[in-house]
């Protein structure tokens, strides 16, 4: 018997006795399975590192979706730097429960659904199902929305059309999936320096945007609220930071390296690299999330409108649709049009990197938590088509300033759903009957779940102020 069969039945091992009898379980995003071969433990750090790095970079455009963007750029321009903690609080939090998920993947050789099917009640199977779906649904709109505002903004397309010309990018993901995971991994890392670049250059090159660095540091190390509603934006950041379908994405993604033995050292070599993955990947995240609101609170804070040449008078206040008012109002503001190119640039490179991870997504909760198996582009065009259902209704009645609503709406469904996969990741990573020796250390056990705790604690709080906006945009007030 070999270790993938162990492994595929649910523990590492066989040898370890604690697995009675193993059944063959289907695998994770099949087309992708083992696809890249990851060397020995004798070769050395860089060629491991280049072996291993990549899917915790998909996992990572999850943090940077148009459904952050809302919140980052709210909190930059109504608090300055002061929420700029939140953000880092946020990130550390995702790396802990990132990590864990790899960790899941690699020891057990099962992804997040499959376990939850596997080792849960057969009636669950259902309802974690359909959870999943609607979370994956509710992200979808969110990145439908993003891709769709920027291509309005940069081309003038009327968003209504817009919002259905989105659909076409199940192409652009059938198309990566014939060359393999790396050549996915290779243009979701050019969209994210994509967006590092725009948001660099609006920083740090643009004249009119000279962040405070000092400032900035002290607003890192003296947590607190010390304004109203901050703490109502700062759950609204932790809450669109952590999203519940990447838990189930990574742990099956970092299936897609072969290790040449399945032993101990080989094992420790996975986690120890897909750590650093995570590591290195979401902080990169984490400076993404800063800049939208650095740079927020550079260009708006201080701010209650801005006259546009047109002669347009646009207020600023708690209920801007930032995405849309910021484009339009940095080119004045920062007396530079290239400004609000690079904005709608970075936000159309966010929407579409999110898209392709969102669909794998897909396929992985489907396939583990059901068993069915659908061609990749019939998947996409039902998961794309549930997203732009609401999105072309709610638009199509209501106007084009409905965009924050909906993003509003996608983030509680997103807070609903995320306790669903917290937990249960960390209950499977923490137990030595699931993980054998490889089970949650100390450090990872107190801060995987404090976060979990925090995190859902937070969304709890904010939870009936939200359920209010997302039934004012269903009930269409």
């Amino acid at each position: 018997m070999s270790k993938r069969s162990a492994r595929s039945g649910g523990v590492f091992g066989a040898a370890h006795g604690l697995l009675p009898e193993v059944v063959e379980a289907p695998r994770s995003l099949e087309g992708l399975h083992g696809t890249v071969a990851a060397p020995t433990t004798q070769a050395g750090f860089w060629r491991q590192f280049r072996a291993y790095t990549g899917p915790a970079l998909l996992v990572s455009v999850g943090y940077m979706d148009p459904g952050n963007w809302g919140t980052d750029l709210a909190a930059g321009a109504r608090f300055k730097y002061d929420l700029l903690w939140v953000v880092l609080l946020a990130s550390i939090m995702a790396i802990f429960l990132q990590v864990a998920s790899a960790r899941l993947g690699v020891v057990t050789g099962k992804d997040l659904a499959q376990a939850c099917r596997d080792w849960y009640p057969r009636w669950s199977r259902w309802p974690n199902w359909l959870l999943c779906e609607l979370a994956i649904g509710a992200c979808d709109l969110a990145e439908v929305l993003g891709s769709a505002v920027a291509l309005n903004l940069l081309f003038h397309i009327p968003l209504f059309y817009a919002v259905l010309i989105t659909a076409c990018d199940v192409f652009l993901l059938l198309a990566l999936q014939r060359f393999g995971v790396r050549t996915i991994e290779a243009v979701v890392l050019v969209l994210v320096t994509t967006i590092g670049a725009c948001y660099f250059i609006e920083i740090f090159i643009l004249p009119a945007t000279k962040p405070d660095f000092l400032e900035m540091g002290e607003a890192l190390l003296r947590p607190g609220f010390r304004q109203p509603d901050m703490a109502y934006v700062a759950i609204g950041i932790i809450g669109a930071t952590v999203m519940p379908h990447n838990l189930y994405l990574h742990s099956a993604l970092v299936q897609s390296r072969k290790l040449p033995m399945e032993d101990d050292e080989h094992i420790r070599a996975a986690i120890r690299f897909n750590t650093i993955d995570s590591t290195l990947a979401l902080s990169s995240a984490f400076l993404v999330n800063a800049s939208i609101l650095v740079l927020a609170a550079v260009t708006f804070y201080g701010h209650t409108g801005i006259t546009l040449p047109s002669g347009e008078v646009i207020n600023f206040d708690k209920n801007t649709d930032w995405i849309r008012d910021a484009y339009l109002t940095l080119a004045p503001l920062l007396s530079t049009a290239a400004a609000s190119i690079l904005f709608a640039v970075a936000l159309l490179a966010s929407g579409q990197s999110s898209t392709i991870t969102g669909t794998l997504a897909g396929q992985v909760v489907m396939e583990g938590f059901m068993h069915w198996r659908l061609t990749p582009w019939v998947r996409r065009l039902i998961t794309r088509g549930l997203a732009i259902l609401p999105a072309v209704f709610v638009i199509g009645v209501r106007g084009e300033g409905s965009v924050n609503d909906l993003l509003t709406l996608s983030q509680v469904i997103l807070a609903l759903q995320l306790p669903f996969a917290m937990f249960p990741l960390l209950h499977f990573t923490s137990s030595g009957k699931r993980m054998g020796k490889w089970k949650n250390g100390w450090l990872l056990l107190s801060c995987g779940w404090g976060s979990a705790l925090l995190i859902t604690a937070m969304d709890l709080y904010g939870l009936p102020d939200s359920l209010r906006s997302a039934w004012d945009v269903i009930a269409g007030r």
